[in-house]
């Protein structure tokens, strides 16, 4: 009779762990959103207020308000937020983060709420690089685990060098430790802005079209479907057109807002 209970406390045991396999649910009113602060305009840190800010702030806060839940923004180096996802430390990550067959296999990808591509910035007297071929036999700084440093070490003859945060690689640039940093335009382009001593400038080259989404933890269908439906409503109430337009001062392509 032991061996019977046993055996049918087993056989349960397993019929649980079966059905619960990949269907996790969202218990918390409160989502622990990762990102690496050093991405503006679509993630920073307000050295002000120490209040993160950006694009993606924007975005995620404006989907958890439709959705009823608020939000717990972490500081995460862009190289640990899929691990952080993978471990549970993470509900969400959103940090310009580019959809690619590779990050599938370990996470689970919202809708995209944000076309981008990769672009190159060089110092303000650079002439040599006007065209991807010129990257060749250059030193180019990349962050780690990016879609920028995938780009870069395709290009023949190229040295990469990585680093933990993108400002640190735009402080080589500018010091010369490295001829180009490679990255997603729109980071580039709100970069170049911002340095005061006009030291930089983009590059006049464009590598790839992006997709960005916002990454749940693989097998977390109700957190996905709550993302999702939040990102639909404010598409479809204006909410998603008014944040963007306050951070790239136009309005969001046709495609992105479907």
């Amino acid at each position: 009779m032991k061996k019977l209970f046993l055996f049918l406390a087993l056989l349960l045991g397993i019929t649980a762990a079966v059905t619960g396999c990949g269907q996790e649910k969202q218990t918390s009113s409160v989502l622990r959103v990762g990102m690496d602060a050093a991405y503006p305009p679509f993630g920073f840190q307000n050295m002000d207020t120490k209040a993160y800010e950006g694009f993606d702030v924007d975005i995620i806060n404006a989907i958890a308000k439709e959705e009823g839940l608020s939000t717990e923004i972490r500081n995460v180096n862009f190289d640990g937020l899929i691990p952080a996802l993978k471990s549970g430390d993470l509900d969400v990550a959103i940090n310009d983060i580019t959809v690619t067959e590779d990050r599938k296999q370990s996470v689970d990808f919202s809708k995209p709420y944000y076309i981008a591509g990769l672009g190159v910035v060089v110092r303000s007297d650079n002439q040599d690089i006007r065209s991807k071929a010129d990257l060749s036999g250059k030193t180019l700084g990349v962050t780690i685990g990016s879609t920028g440093e995938e780009a870069a070490r395709k290009i023949e003859g190229a040295h990469v060098r990585t680093y933990s945060t993108l400002s640190d690689a735009f402080l080589d640039l500018k010091q010369g430790a490295v001829d180009a940093v490679v990255n997603d335009i729109p980071t580039n382009e709100y970069y170049v802005a911002k340095t005061e001593d006009h030291s930089v400038k983009t590059a006049p080259v464009a590598l790839s079209t992006e997709y960005l989404a916002i990454a749940v933890k693989k097998g977390n269908k109700d957190l996905l479907t709550k993302i999702d439906d939040g990102l639909a409503k404010i598409k479809k109430n204006g909410e998603f057109a008014k944040i963007y337009k306050k951070w790239f001062g136009k309005e969001p392509p046709e495609e992105i807002v479907k």
